[in-house]
């Protein structure tokens, strides 16, 4: 019985590990489109020649957004279910001794799991805006244009126009270049922290594995702490002695 529940744990704490692996690769995959959707957009405008060309890539790369952030909810909410399966294994252990273990470990996949939604959703929300600021640039842009096709001359009306547009478009780019620099040390910090938490499973695993060792190391402290003041003691006790024997 202990056996099949320890199994059954053990193959909950699997699949909650190979769902996380699986969430860090697509976020970071996730990230990346963020980060070059924008800079994309801006070669293509540079390249304007047409209506449809610019329409298209736009329409794949949005396409190819709503794709990975349906697959990443998908396995947010397997994780999620994971979780709940082993919130309810520890609430119905019957080996009290261990229940202190298992929540350690339910906490440390849940704040991973709290740490990977909280990502995605930032990252969504920061596409999502530069879409919006692309889509309203490109609709600007396509007024001008019209509007240069319409008049015929480049009067000084125009000339502001064509002005201001260009000032948008620095603004823009130092916009991206910042958020480019944001990803990289993201991606950068997501990295460390992916290896402190290898490390810190590690430890724990190799914890659970030998609790006589932590036993072991819990009474060599006590004991050093116990010599530590004995000898403390000892040796403000010869001191008093020394001074009285001084000053009598």
């Amino acid at each position: 019985m202990a056996a099949g529940s320890s199994n059954y744990w053990e193959d909950l704490r699997k699949q909650a590990r190979q769902l996380e692996n699986e969430l860090d690769l697509k976020l970071v995959s996730f990230s990346k489109l963020c980060t070059s959707y924008s800079s994309t957009r801006d070669g293509r405008r540079d390249r304007y020649s047409s209506d449809t060309t610019p329409l298209l890539n736009g329409s794949s790369q949005d396409r190819m957004f709503e794709t990975m952030a349906v697959e990443i909810e998908q396995l947010l909410g397997k994780l999620t279910g994971i979780n709940d399966k082993m919130a309810e294994y520890t609430n119905s252990a019957g080996v009290p001794s261990l229940n202190a273990a298992l929540m350690h470990t339910l906490q440390r996949h849940r704040d991973i799991l709290q740490d990977y939604t909280h990502e995605f959703h930032k990252t969504k929300a920061n596409f999502l805006a530069i879409r919006e600021r692309e889509n309203l640039l490109g609709s600007v842009r396509k007024d001008i244009e019209s509007y240069k096709s319409g008049s015929g001359v480049n009067n000084r009306r125009t000339e502001l126009f064509l002005k201001e547009h260009e000032h948008l478009r620095n603004s823009d780019r130092l916009i991206e270049e910042t958020i480019s620099i944001a990803m990289a040390t993201k991606e950068n910090m997501t990295s460390q922290r992916g290896m402190l938490k290898s490390i810190q499973s590690k430890m724990n695993t190799l914890a659970n594995r030998f609790p006589a060792v932590n036993s072991l190391i819990q009474r060599i402290n006590l004991r050093k702490r116990r010599d530590s003041l004995i000898l403390g003691g000892v040796i403000g006790i010869c001191t008093i002695l020394l001074l009285l024997y001084a000053f009598h």
